[in-house]
């Protein structure tokens, strides 16, 4: 499929309210207009698209949908013809949640562990519409998508892989450094970064474990990070490098339990002639100052699962 990467993620939340204020002073985050037949969510703008994070009212927070972006029409088409071929069951998107979304079209499915995704293309934006409420250079979006993801999964399975390299056409990338089952993933069309969505495997849990913005100068990353510490919002990794990436970044918890990874490019990534097995997460920094799993990733009886 000829995906370009993550244009969107939609979350359920109970924490609204603390996000009004941290999206836009400590992520430099533009408050979007919220659609009229869904004006109790709030929106989030990091570039001139209509919107890229929503946050819907919810009794508790949780990773809601997964928006992926095809190239065009024609690209859509085929994309619906290879799920049907596949016999995965797609739901069409209506004109009224195509318009929420600002899209042209979309399709709902999921993948075979039971996230919700969203494929469309045409997504509405506005020139020189994004205006950071505070000093900010910007996000690096414009090639790869908003970011990449991590998500924890109480199984990781062959038709997980399956799933997909075979049917969504990601690139494998690796496991990276980490202990257990872990598999990165990255689009088609992304030759811009490592990954686009990575799944770890853990027993009885459920949830998101962190998203990575890319900014735009190394600046940001030390502005945001003087804020979180002024704030003593609680870090996960302190500043460093990632082994298998030439990126800055530190992590940091959201008011939704998840992590947030703030990045900037120390040079460009380009992808490896071998599959890396890193001995270590980093090369220096990153030291480990919370748990690597916060309370954004639930156990199954918290979601009402069984396990």
């Amino acid at each position: 499929m000829d995906i370009v990467g993550i244009s969107y993620l939609g979350f359920e939340s109970a924490t609204i309210a603390q996000w009004r204020d941290y999206g836009p002073d400590v992520l430099a985050f533009s408050t979007a207009a919220s659609p009229e037949d869904d004006a109790e969510s709030l929106y989030f703008k990091l570039d001139d698209r209509r919107h890229r994070l929503a946050f819907h009212p919810g009794p508790i927070d949780r990773l809601a949908y997964i928006g992926w972006e095809a190239r065009g029409r024609m690209e859509f088409l085929a994309a619906i013809a290879k799920f049907e071929a596949e016999g995965i069951a797609v739901e069409r998107g209506d004109a009224a949640l195509a318009a929420r979304r600002g899209v042209r079209e979309l399709i709902r499915f999921k993948d075979p562990v039971g996230f919700q995704h969203e494929l469309f293309y045409g997504q509405k934006y506005t020139p020189g519409s994004f205006l950071p409420p505070r000093p900010h250079a910007g996000f690096n979006t414009a090639e790869r998508g908003i970011c990449h993801l991590v998500v924890i999964t109480p199984e990781y399975t062959d038709e997980l892989e399956h799933f997909l390299t075979q049917v969504m056409g990601f690139s494998w990338y690796g496991s990276g450094a980490g202990k257990g089952r872990t598999g990165f993933f990255r689009a088609k069309l992304n030759d811009k970064t490592s990954h686009d969505i990575a799944y770890g495997h853990g027993p009885g849990m459920r949830g998101i474990q962190h998203i990575g913005l890319y900014v735009n100068t190394v600046n940001d990353v030390g502005k945001t990070y003087d804020i979180v510490k002024e704030r003593q919002i609680p870090m996960m990794f302190t500043l460093g490098q990632h082994t298998q990436d030439p990126h800055l970044s530190f992590y940091h918890y959201s008011p939704s339990g998840f992590a947030v990874e703030t990045i900037y490019e120390v040079e460009p990534w380009h992808p490896e002639m071998f599959e890396l097995n890193p001995e270590k997460l980093s090369s220096w920094g990153h030291q480990l100052v919370g748990p690597v799993l916060g309370p954004s990733v639930k156990k199954l009886a918290e979601l009402g699962e069984v396990g």
